[in-house]
């Protein structure tokens, strides 16, 4: 195995910000991020609208395996290098029923969590940085006059020194 594909809610703060942290951690295979919704995951997964990846985090291998909820989190915590002991703690038969519920829980309240947190979607970001680019926040303007300038006022000016 050498590439996990993990779709993605790309819609939801906290789905969009595990994916920046899972992308910046080092990694023993490469991990692409899909929004679940996307023409690109119809490609890579044919059955994706079956699966009901809206509801819990799908993973699929390049092997053609496909984990989801708990086992797709242990599945990304198995890629990172750091976290790999952790994956097969959670994988345990002893930790798989909690580690179910909690994904489980977080999966169902996932927007609300978003909220809470104040984290913000890709696709929020995204329509942030395109009505960004179109406004001319960057364009040059030619300097004011001196007498438009407004007048600084120096420390003397307020008596505050001497």
């Amino acid at each position: 195995m050498n590439t996990l594909t993990l779709f993605y809610d790309a819609r939801c703060g906290l789905c969009s910000r595990v994916r920046q942290w899972l992308s910046s951690q080092p990694s023993y295979v490469r991990l692409e991020f899909v929004p679940y919704d996307s023409p690109e995951a119809e490609r890579r997964l044919p059955s994706i609208r079956h699966l009901h990846a809206d509801q819990e985090i799908l993973v699929m291998a390049d092997t053609g395996e496909v984990w989801q909820g708990a086992g797709a989190w242990v599945m990304c915590l198995w890629a990172l290098r750091e976290f790999r002991a952790w994956s097969a703690r959670l994988a345990s038969p002893a930790m798989q029923g909690m580690a179910r519920k909690v994904v489980h829980w977080i999966s169902q309240n996932r927007i609300g969590l978003s909220r809470l947190l104040g984290f913000q979607s890709d696709a929020e970001l995204l329509a942030v940085a395109e009505r960004d680019m179109q406004e001319p926040a960057c364009e040059l303007r030619p300097p004011r006059p001196a007498a438009a300038r407004p007048r600084t006022r120096r420390l003397h000016d307020l008596d505050l020194i001497d």
